[in-house]
């Protein structure tokens, strides 16, 4: 991340050359004299002997410690200009595959009229013995790096103060920027995508057709526990929106919990559930009842079996020992969610996120508060950029509105999505659930249709689209593959 600049052409902050007047809206500034103030101007955090320590093991150990400096240390960790346009030098002549020595230094910085800037050739001639032993070339790498990051802590805070100041944007798009940028400082393994090449990329994607040939067969994503659904996505993929849609009381939370359970107890991975309609107590009723295959009328209604309290135990065990983290905030926004959902990957390292549901969450801008297809949409935006962010997949439940019920079968189908445009273009994959027997025209009927289930998949982003068969066990709020005779 880009340093933002916090000081004046004087060497001052920007905010801390404001007097203690009020401006004309009233509002307070900051006095140079105050304490604030006083903490503000003190040095940005700095070693440069430790600046010097890198560079001077760099040119005594040019092959082993230079090659793995310029893979750990970005040039911005240097404080001091002059040193930062040694270390720049240097990473060039690496990349131009020349020798890394003092002489080499010094005609690359008189070739690109440089010496003056870092003080003349006696400064590179110093470096050399700057240090009596290259091989604490770490310790003074990691004072390099700490430093660099304290710095960018206080300008990612300075940056934040001024925008809070000059009112940019929404409260809450600054708080979110806020804890984006915080998290991108603290966040020392992720990859910078800007910085790969198109043969990078290519490269990628040759392994990962590779990885697919020789696991032939075998799912690339996360399982979902329902064979045929696997079969027809590869399992839920990292980066995408997977959208579960249908009729209020089709099933829709109970199919995503199945997968969620699956994930979490079977897979052993952390799964986030955010639950907008149901409380935790009552989610976690279902999922027990659903994981010890129990009939769930009974146990509500506390005439469960005497056979069903060793399963109920059971999957108690089993569910307590799984990561599944439940959050029940109600009318959550996008931003909330957000910021939860990042500690979540970074503290627990959640592998899925679920959303139950889609409408019930809410914008905060301004420009969404009186027009609810555009909230849909920033919400719905937002969903898919949190997918590919923590790369994650994410199952979003959403509502269809009420056209299935004017079609013989109730089929629904992906243009039947309540303010629907968003949510379509933003998915990777749409998913109709459908239960005929609720649509049944008379007991007969639904008899025969009882608990007949499919999943329809209408869209998807990178494979075929279909109809996937299977049984809802409605005593267990379960879903269970459909067995194939009972296809025929």
């Amino acid at each position: 991340m880009e340093n933002a600049k916090i000081e004046s052409s004087s060497g001052i902050p920007d905010f801390q050359r404001n007097s203690s007047s009020q401006d004309s809206s009233g509002n307070k500034k900051i006095s140079p004299n105050s304490n604030t103030s006083k903490d503000i101007s003190r040095a940005l955090p700095n070693n440069t002997d430790a600046e010097k320590g890198v560079l001077s093991a760099m040119l005594q150990s040019p092959d082993e410690i230079a090659t793995e400096a310029i893979q750990i240390l970005d040039p911005n960790a240097f404080y001091v200009p002059s040193h930062k346009v040694l270390y720049e030098l240097i990473i060039k002549l690496s990349d131009e595959g020349k020798p890394i020595d003092a002489i080499t230094l010094q005609e690359s910085l008189m070739r690109e009229n440089l010496m003056d800037k870092v003080g003349g050739p006696s400064a590179v001639l110093d470096l050399i013995d700057f240090v009596p032993d290259a091989s604490h070339f770490e310790y003074y790498v990691d004072i390099v790096k700490e430093k660099h990051l304290l710095r960018e802590i206080i300008s990612t805070c300075t940056t934040c103060i001024n925008s809070a100041y000059t009112h940019e944007g929404d409260a809450s798009q600054i708080l979110d920027l806020v804890e984006q940028n915080i998290l991108d400082i603290g966040d020392k393994d992720q990859e910078n995508t800007e910085s790969l090449t198109m043969k990078d990329h290519v490269l990628s994607a040759i392994e990962n057709i590779e990885s697919m040939y020789e696991n032939k067969g075998q799912i690339q994503g996360l399982a979902t526990g329902f064979r045929d659904v696997d079969n027809l996505l590869n399992g839920l993929q990292p980066g995408q929106m997977i959208v579960i849609a249908a009729r209020p009381s089709m099933g829709k939370t109970s199919l995503a919990m199945n997968i969620a359970e699956h994930v979490c107890v079977d897979q052993e991975k952390a799964v986030a559930v955010f639950s907008l309609e149901m409380t935790t107590q009552d989610l976690v009723q279902r999922l027990l009842c659903s994981r010890a295959r129990v009939n769930s009328q009974k146990i509500r209604s506390g005439i469960p079996d005497s056979s069903d309290f060793p399963k109920l135990m059971k999957a108690a065990g089993e569910l307590s020992k799984s990561k599944m983290l439940i959050d029940e905030t109600p009318s959550i926004s996008i931003i909330e969610m957000r910021a939860k959902a990042r500690r979540m990957k970074q503290r627990d390292d959640i592998q899925l996120l679920v959303v139950d549901y889609l409408q019930l969450m809410q914008s905060t801008t301004r420009r969404a508060k009186d027009n609810r297809q555009i909230e849909i949409s920033e919400i719905s935006s937002g969903l898919k950029a949190l997918a590919k962010e923590l790369h994650i997949p994410v199952i979003v439940l959403a509502q269809v509105n009420r056209n299935p019920e004017e079609r013989k079968g109730g089929r629904p189908r992906i243009s039947d999505l309540r303010e629907s445009g968003s949510i379509e273009q933003d998915a990777d994959v749409v998913g109709l659930l459908m239960r005929p027997e609720r649509y049944a025209d008379d007991d007969d009927e639904k008899d025969d249709l009882e608990g007949e289930a499919t999943f329809i998949v209408a869209k998807q982003r990178n494979g075929p689209i279909g109809d996937v068969p299977l049984t809802f066990i409605d005593s267990q709020i379960r879903f269970a593959d459909r067995a194939r005779e009972q296809e025929h």
